[in-house]
């Protein structure tokens, strides 16, 4: 039997010292109010004031994903060490597919209060 074979394209170096980044990682949040410029969602943990995330959003049976700016976080409410967060978050530069999924889901929502 051969050798197995490095599978990297290429050669990594070690980082003597610190090197920073980030991770995106999609944890669960309730939305709470939404509309075609932004949301308020609720969160088990703090998002940083001014942050940019990008935000999956199940809209009915679509899913989509947006970039939003945190405009504003605090905590809503404490119990039995679970504290649960309020985040205000503005879409910045949503695109047409997206807008237009926003769109359609405020308006089969909106027509669904107004049906008798």
């Amino acid at each position: 039997m051969g050798r197995l074979e490095d599978k990297r394209d290429t050669e990594r170096i070690q980082i003597l010292g610190e090197l920073k980044g980030e991770v995106t990682v999609f944890q669960p949040m309730a939305i709470k109010e939404i509309s075609r410029g932004g949301a308020q969602i609720e969160t088990s943990f703090p998002l940083q004031l001014d942050s940019l995330h990008e935000f999956r959003l199940t809209l009915g049976d679509r899913s989509v994903v947006v970039k939003g700016r945190v405009a504003h976080c605090s905590i809503t409410d404490v119990e039995h060490e679970l504290v649960v967060y309020k985040a205000g978050i503005e879409f910045i530069e949503p695109s047409d597919r997206v807008s237009s999924a926003i769109h359609e889901f405020i308006g089969a929502i909106q027509t669904g209060r107004r049906a008798p």
